[in-house]
């Protein structure tokens, strides 16, 4: 069994063809598929498409890019959604200084609302954090919450370590395939598999031999090929200890 623990058909990129998309997942042996939401209208599709779709979790939250128009209306609006079936995490939230799509500052206080919401709601955390990883620690530290993944990991193993320290989860995505992903195949080699999820981060990051190509859950299955060559074990192993990370973090019994 595999797990995309991070994948986006909630975004319009899917929109032609999601259908076949999660039945190809299906075909390929994704057991499940966790669609993560990024502001308040893709909350909804992602949660609306975990409705529709046994095999489809999802999660609410709203990504550092779209913090620039959050207000107490759209917190109230995410409690809301949070009482919905098959809401697993909150999420995406946390800090991106490479693009800043919105102020630093701004980021931060949101981010900051947005843990202690996560705290409110009893619900583990799903972090971005690019290019931000001092204040990311930091920030997750300081509010105290010790249940969630770092996203798409981009750190270092010494990052990694503190990560772990506090109790959560690293996320590998497709860049584990490229010949220039040295920092996060040296983070799979030191990592214990316990502390590791898969993901797409689709429609984005695609690995190979499929770069160039729209991501999709389907292709899970080269970036845990990936993580055993590295390892030295069967991709199996990888697929069926990855899943249970990913079910006991988002309290799913399958």
């Amino acid at each position: 069994m595999l797990i995309d623990s991070h994948a986006h058909l909630e975004m319009k990129e899917f929109d032609p063809d999601r259908a076949q998309v999660i039945e190809r997942a299906l075909s390929s042996g994704v057991a499940l598929i966790i669609t993560v939401g990024t502001n308040l209208k893709l909350s909804r599709k992602a949660v609306d498409l975990a409705s529709s779709y046994k095999n489809i979790y999802a999660t609410i939250g709203v990504h550092p890019h779209d913090v620039g128009k959050v207000d107490n209306r759209i917190y109230d609006e995410l409690r809301k959604l949070a009482c919905r079936e098959k809401v697993v995490a909150y999420g995406e939230i946390g800090l991106d200084f490479f693009r800043n799509l919105a102020p630093q500052a701004r980021q931060k206080e949101k981010f900051g609302e947005q843990l202690q919401l996560a705290k409110e709601l009893n619900l583990p955390v799903v972090i971005h954090d690019r290019e931000a990883h001092d204040e990311s620690l930091k920030m997750v530290k300081a509010a105290g919450i010790r249940e969630g993944v770092f996203h798409c990991f981009s750190g270092d193993y010494e990052m990694a370590k503190q990560c772990l320290d506090l109790g959560f989860f690293l996320s590998v995505p497709g860049v584990v395939t490229f010949a220039k992903g040295k920092i996060i195949q040296d983070v799979v080699k030191h990592v214990p598999l316990s502390s590791l999820l898969l993901e797409t981060d689709c429609p984005y990051l695609t690995p190979e031999p499929y770069r160039g190509k729209r991501n999709e859950p389907a292709y899970i299955i080269q970036t845990a090929k990936k993580v055993a060559q590295i390892k030295g074990i069967l991709w199996e192993e990888v697929a069926a200890i990855t899943s249970q990370n990913a079910l006991k973090l988002f309290r799913i019994k399958a």
